[in-house]
This record gives structure tokens, sequence and C-alpha cells, in this order.
């Protein structure tokens, strides 16, 4: 997760969703394991970072994009199966 990242920060660092989604997959991480947040707010904005999380059994391996640096840490799963609260589509 994190040189996926760090390779996606260095080129862009403000990815947009679909293509953080699309190179975490190209890594090897499962499509149904990969949630992603929002890349612009409702108004049409750029939001000031971009997380991503790849569920591993019962923890997600979460990152951060925000201007341009990258941040990893690991967390438990939610109750819910997922690492997100709410709409990460």
């Amino acid at each position: 997760m994190e040189s996926v990242l760090k390779t996606i920060a260095a080129a862009t660092p403000k990815p947009a969703q679909d293509e953080l989604r699309s190179q975490l997959v190209s890594a090897g991480i499962p499509a149904p394991a990969v949630e992603v947040s929002a890349s612009k707010t409702p108004t049409g904005l750029d939001v000031d970072a971009i997380e991503a999380a790849a569920r591993l059994d019962k923890d997600c391996v979460m990152g951060e994009i925000r201007a341009g640096q990258v941040s990893v840490t690991v967390l438990p799963v939610l109750a819910s199966g997922k690492c997100f609260v709410g709409d990460s589509r």
C-alpha cells in the first residue's frame, strides 16, 4: 500500500478516486478488498486528502495522500466488515 501510494503521490499529489482504486488493484490488491474515499466534494472541489483502505483478514491497511505526502496505518475491520464508514464506491 505504502509504495503504491508514494508512486501515485509523486506523479499526482491529488489523485482521482478511480485512478487510485485502479492503481491499487493493478498492484495486486483484490478489487473487493479495496475502498477509496471521494476525491471531490459534493460541490466539485478537490478534497484536502484522499484515503484508501485494503482489507486483510481482520485488519484494514489504511493509507492517505495529503498534499503529496503519504501516511499508512493498520486499523481493525469495522463490525460491518468494511474499513470505511459510509459509501466508498
